[in-house]
Order: C-alpha cells, then structure tokens, then sequence
C-alpha cells in the first residue's frame, strides 16, 4: 500500500527524521491558509499523487507551458492562485501514464534553500533477505538513469538483522554523500531513525529524493515516498486509515475486498490463475505468442466458488479485454470449483469474448464435465501452450 507524501512525512517525522514544515489542504482556501501559517516568504506547492515525476509534470486541462505539479511560490496570494489551478485538474507525469491522476489535494510546505541534494532510500533486498540502503550524491534525479549513467556514484549496503543499524552503517552512509563534521553526525541520525521506522512500520520501500543540505548546514528530507506491506497492515491501523482509494484502480480495490491478488496491466487479455509463479507463467507465454496480458490475477490455492466470481466479474469489467484465459492446476484448489465459479459469473455477467479455460490437476474430470454441461461457449485447452495459442487466435493475434 502507498501513502501520499505529506503522509510519509508525518510517520517520518514521529521518528525523529528532519522534514520542513508544511500540512495538507484540500480546496484554496486552506491552502492559503496553510500558508499563512508557515514562516515563508517562499513556499511550495506540491500536488499529492501515487505517482512520481510531478514537477515535470502537466495538466491536461491547462494546455502546454503551463506550470507543473510542484510549485514555488512567493506569496499567499501565489499559493491561493496555484491551488486554483491544480486541484481538480488531471496531472500527466511519466509514471501516471497518459491518463493522468486527478489531483485532488495538495501539500503546501515551507521553501528551503539548497545547497546540496541526495539520494537516500530503503528498501528489501530479496537476494540477501535483508534490509539495503541505497544511497547516492545524485539526488532530485532518476536513480535509474544515475544507475545506467553513472553506477559508481550509488552506494548499496544491507544490514544484518541480527545486530540491527550500527555505529558503522551510520559513517558509511555518510561517507557515500561525501559528508564530514556535524553533518556527518546528522546523516548517521538520519539513517538510523530512516532505519527504526521502516522496521517498526512494515514498509516495503522508503525513497528520499531529494535528501537536501541546506543553506544552514541541515539536512532534511524534501520528498518521501513510502510503501508498505500489504500483509502487515492488521497490525497498524495507523497506517492503514492512510489510504486513498481515488488513488487505486477500482478493479484492484475490489479485487481487494474479496482477497484477491490483482494488477491492471495495459493489454486485453484478462488472466485467472491460481498461483503466483503460474500467473507470472501464463502472462509470459502471452507474450510470447504476441499478445499483451491485461491483468495479474492469483485467486489463490484455496479459492471458492465465490471468490472465483467475483475475479471472473473484476476481469470483464476491463473494458480492454478481448479475450480471457482460465488457467488452473489444481493441488489445493480443485477443477470444479473453478468451474462451478466460472459458470456462475458468465451467467450473471454475460459473456461477450472468448474464453479459454485450461484445467488440470484435483477432480479435473468434473471440472471439465460441468463446463461442457454448461453449453457455455468456452474453448477448452489441453496444456499451457495449447491454451496460449488459442487465445491470442481468438482475439485476433
């Protein structure tokens, strides 16, 4: 789960991490309101979205050379202006895709002035199983152009769960920014609380970008972008009332609701799989023959009648997918629950494009038999491949 960047700061900040002062507004008037409220005289104006790449961003509705999604301003006057203009308009960034995100809130937060800027995140290592570090002097840029462009200018490092953040870990740091004196002191306190809080929090990922040095010598944390995990949410209400559903795809929220593992994707074939290996499996041989995935959808080794409805129903609510393929190997999950499950929801939702249903494994031979008794008009598929073909045929690929 992802949070907004004024929400970030606020976990962060209840660590002890430096961050300027600033609060969320929701219509103009609070905006200029928060302004009003800060030391100023220069403040910014930055639209709250899950997405990256704001500043060069642009609003559909505000034609070209319009100014982006994150802002300086110089006066009440000029924040009050700026909120007018970006909340409840569609900010395009290179990670929204064309569609965009409608903004509708904004974070107003004091200027600082910049002497320096970093790089600084945290994230899980699933090579080593442990927490890493990630750091570098390139900061406000795309660590991924800095990490083709320029490799030897990142740091990574993991820290060993079993002795936690060490006096070590703080001067590596550190020195990866090139800091001596008491700002060396504070990148070491900034790491370690960096560190306290993505353990306390179960987050999945903590991006600094950029992590500044003032003009007075301080360092602090201009963006935030945090992710959690997930499963740990049961455990931090906190966090979870965090969420912002306008922020998700309502195929996903749904998907959510019925306990479902579900991605949009752009292509247009919808996917129903049991297993996420599988999943991943079935989407790469889609490819493989020419088509595009639509979506990610794992519905799990245990999944009932119900739970498998409810999945047939969020795919064909994607007005992209042409086509649908079934593809279960059923260990836990058995054959005639999927078919019991598919043949439930075509026959609420109707069934407007080919379907392949590919099934193997536990009572494979009723799952077949009451398909076939249906009178559905499904494409039945004899292995992976098999059923891979045919649906790229059927859409048209």
């Amino acid at each position: 789960m992802h949070i907004h960047e004024y929400q970030a700061k606020s976990v962060l900040k209840s660590f002890g991490v430096p961050v300027p002062n600033g609060a969320p507004a929701m219509d103009v008037d609070e905006a200029g309101e928060v302004a009003a409220g800060l030391e100023g005289p220069v403040f910014v104006v930055k639209s709250q979205i899950h997405a990256g790449g704001r500043g060069k961003g642009r609003f559909k509705e505000l034609g070209e050379g319009a100014k982006g999604g994150v802002r300086i301003a110089s006066s009440v006057d000029e924040v009050r202006a700026d909120a007018a203009e970006m909340l409840g308009n569609t900010l395009v960034t290179v990670q929204t895709g064309p569609s965009g995100k409608k903004v509708g809130r904004l974070y107003v937060e004091e200027g600082s002035e910049i002497a320096k800027e970093f790089y600084l995140s945290l994230l899980v290592d699933r090579v080593t199983s442990r927490v890493s570090f990630v750091v570098s002097t390139e900061g406000g840029m795309d660590i991924e152009a800095v990490a083709a462009e320029t490799p030897d200018r990142i740091v990574s490092f993991s820290i060993d769960p079993a002795t936690g953040f060490m006096p070590h870990h703080g001067r590596r740091v550190a020195k990866a920014l090139d800091l001596d004196g008491e700002t060396a002191k504070q990148a070491h306190a900034l790491a370690a609380n960096l560190y306290a809080a993505f353990l306390a929090k179960d987050m999945e990922m903590l991006e600094i970008n950029p992590l500044v040095l003032t003009g007075a010598g301080d360092l602090k944390c201009l963006d935030a972008k945090v992710g959690f995990d997930s499963n740990a949410l049961a455990r931090h209400q906190d966090i979870a009332e965090m969420r912002d559903e306008s922020e998700e795809d309502e195929k996903e929220i749904e998907a959510s609701r019925h306990d479902l593992s579900y991605i949009a994707l752009d292509g247009d074939i919808g996917c129903m799989v049991n297993g996420a290996g599988l999943a991943m499996a079935t989407m790469d041989i889609i490819k493989h023959y020419g088509a595009e995935p639509a979506n990610f959808l794992d519905v799990g080794g245990g999944a009932t009648a119900e739970k498998v409805a409810a999945a047939f129903k969020i795919i064909t609510a994607d007005p992209n997918v042409k086509g649908i393929l079934v593809n279960i190997f059923g260990g836990i999950m058995r054959c005639d629950v999927i078919a019991e499950g598919v043949i439930a929801a075509v026959k609420e939702v109707g069934l407007d494009v080919p379907l392949v249903v590919r099934l193997e494994g536990t009572n494979v031979a009723e799952g077949k038999r009451i398909i076939d008794a249906s009178g559905l008009n499904v494409i039945s598929a004899d292995d992976l491949d098999d059923a891979a073909q045919k649906i790229v045929k059927a859409v048209g690929g």
